[in-house]
């Protein structure tokens, strides 16, 4: 009796064992790359699904999207310039069996060729562009990152350049720049004003020169902006255009 129970135990034990080695669950955001005798067979999930145990293995592969930083490189920029900037690059597995099957470890890969394409990139290209044309560089690091990645079955969908680190002496260079350009701007609109100004001015001699009466009232309202200050005695002359009248009807 007793070994009939200890049979039965191991063969409930046994059962067990290969029912757990049978049954995967891949989650929705996972995949199941399944072997047989080291033969690539398929892809398995989301959900429930089961092997041949001891012959066949699988392995998960996340399909979630990836942020991975990229450390600070340091490069010189096509203009001889010493720059150190770090990144970003979003990316995610879209084929999972080549993901397992044409590459060791797809992520560290995808890091290494991130970085030389990053130093790549700015090695050719100038100190402007990478700080005024940041979203051209971008495109550039997702195109040729995504390219090489491409083969491993991952997707590269974005790069950022974070931050750009520059030397102390080239800070104070752009800085001074920067001053020279506000001031070059500020004497451009002094000038436009003057400009528009002189123009108005202009005008208004030729309305005055067509219209003798226009200068007789100026001189009026000269007069009437001086009388309210009582603090200086001021000589103004008179024109004798505006007293003709009068010594007309004398």
């Amino acid at each position: 009796m007793e070994t009939a129970i200890i049979a039965v135990v191991v063969v409930v034990f046994l059962i067990l064992v290969i029912a757990s080695a049978a049954i995967k669950i891949a989650q929705e955001y996972e995949r199941g790359v399944v072997f047989r005798l080291g033969r690539f067979t398929g892809v398995r999930g989301p959900g429930l699904y089961l092997i041949i145990p001891f012959v066949e293995r699988s392995v998960k592969v996340d399909l979630r999207v990836v942020t991975m930083d990229v450390p600070s490189q340091e490069a010189i920029t096509k203009d001889n310039v010493t720059v150190k900037v770090n990144a970003v690059v979003y990316f995610r597995v879209v084929k999972p069996e080549d993901s397992v099957i044409k590459v060791f470890d797809h992520r560290y890969a995808t890091s290494q060729i991130s970085q030389t394409t990053l130093r790549s990139v700015l090695g050719q290209s100038e100190l402007d562009e990478l700080l005024g044309q940041r979203e051209k560089i971008n495109q550039t690091l997702q195109r040729i990152i995504d390219e090489q990645t491409d083969p491993w079955g991952v997707k590269v969908g974005v790069v950022e350049v974070k931050e750009v680190e520059l030397p102390q002496t080239m800070q104070r260079a752009i800085a001074a720049q920067a001053e020279a350009e506000r001031e070059r701007r500020a004497k451009i609109v002094h000038a436009e004003g003057e400009l528009q100004a002189a123009e108005k001015l202009a005008e208004a001699a030729k309305v005055i020169a067509t219209q003798p009466m226009a200068m007789q009232l100026r001189y009026l309202q000269t007069l009437t902006t001086i009388a309210t200050d009582k603090t200086n005695t001021v000589v103004f002359p008179l024109p004798v255009d505006l007293i003709a009248p009068l010594l007309k009807q004398k």
